[in-house]
């Protein structure tokens, strides 16, 4: 027979692993291991054996490792069913070094292979994105470059202009059904719908990084706008400065846009990157409660501390 106590002391135990809240309150959040890189975190956990990882991550990405991870730290594969790719289980960390499981995938990573990593993603374990985000309340504190987890329900005490309701994707029946979170922006005196999207990235040619001049990396965070309204911006203010053929890769270019305002905050300037209509209006807003226009990274967030309420659905913003 079991014994009920050791058998309690097991479920807490795993209950705490799998939800750290559980054991945190509220003004006391969780200071994950971080690397703060161009305006983009990504968490660095160890294992057990001592080997560090490096997660990209991401509000508007998926959830993955890559198959060399998965082989350099032996990992049991978990076959897919009918064709599907294959997972792990999130890797155990050692104290002082942890960073929690996705709580929306089983607490499992799927496999992508080696040659799926591009010049952007050399050096990544992988990427932690919108399904790990999921249930929890997240401090994305780019004044102190680091990533909080906090407590269920606790939020910075702030006026309430610097909150806001963000948008899920919701079935018919109301359930929410992923965790891509849509924000509102106000730029050129007009709403828009864009994604929040902490992971937005762009990788800049040499002439752009010569155009620009301000002595950063060439990988680094950016924001996204459609070419529709990127063309309206550029028509209606000729002034803004715009580098044609600014991405590696792509040719796409880049617009200054020298003002935003976000939740009763004005900050700027903040560089877009150009994309096709289809990816947004199309493709992305398949997963957003709402038709957006792009995406808001941290070329417009580092100006802020953003926490982020996914089971709530609010954001607060702090300067």
């Amino acid at each position: 027979m079991l014994n009920p106590v050791g058998l309690s002391l097991s479920f807490l135990v795993l209950f705490l692993c799998l939800s750290p809240t559980a054991a945190q309150t509220a003004g006391q959040p969780l200071v994950l291991p971080v690397k703060y890189d161009e305006y983009r975190f990504y968490v660095q956990p160890v294992t057990e054996d001592g080997t560090t990882l490096k997660f990209f991550t991401d509000t508007g990405g998926a959830l993955f490792i890559y198959a060399d991870v998965v082989e350099q730290l032996k990992l049991p594969l978990i076959k897919g069913g009918s064709g599907g790719p294959d997972s792990v289980k999130f890797p155990r960390f050692k104290d002082g070094y942890l960073i929690p499981p996705p709580g929306a995938s089983n607490a499992q990573l799927l496999v992508r292979p080696v040659a799926s990593r591009t010049a952007m993603r050399l050096g990544w374990s992988g990427m932690l994105g919108h399904q790990w985000f999921a249930n929890r309340v997240w401090t994305f504190d780019y004044l102190k470059q680091q990533l909080l987890l906090r407590a269920d329900g606790d939020l910075p005490k702030t006026d309430d202009s610097h909150r806001l309701t963000l948008g899920f994707h919701k079935t018919p029946m109301g359930v929410r059904d992923n965790n891509y979170p849509r924000i509102r922006v106000l730029i050129d005196e007009e709403e828009l719908d864009l994604l929040f999207d902490t992971g937005a990235s762009t990788l800049l040619t040499d002439p752009a990084l010569a155009s620009i001049n301000d002595k950063r990396a060439a990988l680094r965070a950016t924001s996204f706008i459609t070419t529709t309204t990127f063309a309206r911006w550029h028509s209606r203010h000729p002034q803004w400065r715009v580098v044609e053929n600014a991405e590696q890769g792509t040719g796409e270019s880049m617009i200054e846009v020298p003002t935003i305002s976000v939740a009763g905050y004005t900050v700027g300037p903040v560089w877009f990157t150009r994309r096709e209509d289809k990816n947004f209006h199309e493709v992305m807003s398949q997963w957003t409660d709402k038709k957006i226009e792009g995406a808001l990274g941290g070329s417009a967030l580092h100006f802020f501390r953003v926490t982020v309420d996914y089971p709530n659905a609010t954001a607060v913003f702090e300067k």
